[in-house]
């Protein structure tokens, strides 16, 4: 099979699989390329609500291929920027599941999501500095809002691999899962987060990320949604809520 990115919705939860696995799931120009108008497909389809990035096999992604920065490496950087910004900005919950390698660009990839599992043993590295590389500007600021200044110097200053249990302290991953049981947790959060509010997951996100002039938006979906009244009648009657906001159509 040629490298690719491969996708499922399964339970509202859409999962995209970086699948090179000749080559540890190392990013093609193609494979860039392509990541950002499956996210539009995928933001634009009502049926999905949360989204899961991982890799093929035993390992999540082991960057761009590095072939592609001997050819065009400015143009594989633009690439692999824009397709991290793209993830970024995907409008609903996603989910980095992470097992081995997760390095180079694929450590961009994961940042980029909103929230990160990692298997025990999985190894997270920065590694332009080993290039010759300027780490995007972007890039470089979300790795520092996710793990501080400290840490982020280390990482892009030394390119070492760190495991996943000081990932876990330091902020770049939320859960480190026995071997073999990572699969079942994704699974089971990414129902958690296809039961909950919409409305609040996308108004969260906006807020965490920075924006700040959308307080009277939200205000006006909140009013109009009828989650919060169904949230709290469920919560009363002791039941599953069943929440019906959903983001509206771009005209």
């Amino acid at each position: 099979m040629e490298p690719q990115l491969l996708h499922s919705v399964i339970d509202s939860v859409a999962t995209v699989v970086v699948h090179h696995p000749a080559k540890r799931n190392a990013m093609t120009a193609a494979m860039w390329r392509s990541l950002p108008p499956l996210l539009d497909a995928l933001a634009a389809d009502p049926g999905v609500r949360a989204l899961v990035l991982t890799g093929e096999g035993g390992t999540f992604c082991a960057g761009a291929d590095i072939s592609t920065l001997r050819e065009a490496p400015d143009e594989a950087q633009r690439l692999a920027a824009a397709a991290e910004e793209a993830l970024a900005a995907f409008p609903k919950p996603t989910l980095a599941a992470v097992r081995g390698h997760c390095v180079g660009g694929g450590a961009q990839l994961a940042a980029a999501c909103d929230l990160r599992f990692a298997e025990a043993g999985a190894l997270f590295g920065v590694t332009p500095a080993r290039l010759g590389i300027v780490y995007p500007a972007s890039a470089t600021r979300r790795l520092v809002s996710l793990v501080g200044l400290a840490t982020a110097k280390y990482l892009l200053f030394s390119g070492e691999l760190i495991d996943a249990e000081r990932a876990l302290r330091t902020g770049l991953v939320d859960e480190v899962l026995p071997e073999g049981e990572l699969g079942k947790r994704v699974a089971e959060f990414g129902r958690i987060l296809a039961a909950r509010s919409r409305l609040t997951q996308a108004a969260a996100k906006e807020f965490a990320d920075g924006r700040t002039d959308r307080d009277g938006h939200w205000a006006e979906q909140a009013r109009g949604s009828g989650d919060t009244a169904e949230g709290v009648a469920a919560f009363l009657e002791r039941r599953t809520p069943r929440f019906t906001w959903n983001a509206p159509v771009p005209r």
